[in-house]
């Protein structure tokens, strides 16, 4: 059984937790992640460049000239994509769909292979709970600060993610202005940011929904 010290505000250890090792004892295999990742970037792209077919542009609907006797070649139409102004030729559509299809047992298992990767780097911390009487910013630094080893803004680089079970405003408005530091509900933990932000901080009530939460599915 996997075991994470816990910690109170103070940063002094109050014991241990047990960690399920089918959710955070997972080997990752970069190539899967990679797949998930591409798959889930892809499902975030906005389509917003589009080029004008010979449909769609504006005009053309008389034939410039007759078919024969002018010498020139035939036409009928200004807007063929051979004239200057016309439609273009395999453009960039409004209507092209980037999205790929992620099987969902796939997407939970590369989830847990991200959080045992924060295990295994030793950067998941567990709080015994946190009490904000007051929006202070310096206050909840100085918990982090406490919590993680060698935390410190701007010099260090280290992206924290501290994810709760209940929204605490306080909490919330104190952590707003720390640099690479984000808020997020524990069932709104996901690959995305827990492979751009390098620690993960939960309290004991998020460590349990998190073991809770998975096991079930």
């Amino acid at each position: 059984m996997l075991k994470v010290p816990v910690y109170n505000q103070k940063g002094e250890k109050v014991g241990e937790q047990d960690l399920n090792p089918e959710i955070f004892g997972l080997e990752a295999k970069e190539e899967v992640i990679h797949q998930v990742v591409v798959s889930l970037l892809a499902n975030q792209r906005h389509n917003f460049a589009h080029a004008k077919n010979r449909s769609e542009v504006r005009g053309g609907g008389k034939k410039p000239w007759r078919q024969k006797g002018s010498g020139r070649a035939r036409a009928g139409s200004t807007r063929s994509p051979l004239w200057r102004g016309g439609g273009i030729i395999f453009g960039p559509s409004k209507d092209r769909n980037y999205s790929q299809k992620i099987n969902k047992k796939l997407k939970r298992k590369v989830l847990l292979m991200c959080f045992s990767e924060i295990v295994k780097q030793n950067q998941l911390y567990i709080i015994d709970k946190i009490d904000m009487a007051e929006i202070k910013t310096k206050a909840f630094y100085q918990i982090l600060n406490k919590i993680i080893p060698d935390y410190s803004k701007g010099k260090e680089n280290k992206k924290v993610i501290f994810s709760l079970v209940e929204k605490d405003l306080n909490l919330i408005s104190s952590a707003r202005n720390i640099e690479n530091l984000k808020i997020l509900p524990v069932t709104n933990l996901n690959i995305l940011d827990c492979l751009k932000y390098n620690h993960l901080v939960l309290d004991l009530k998020g460590i349990e929904k998190v073991q809770e939460y998975f096991s079930n599915q």
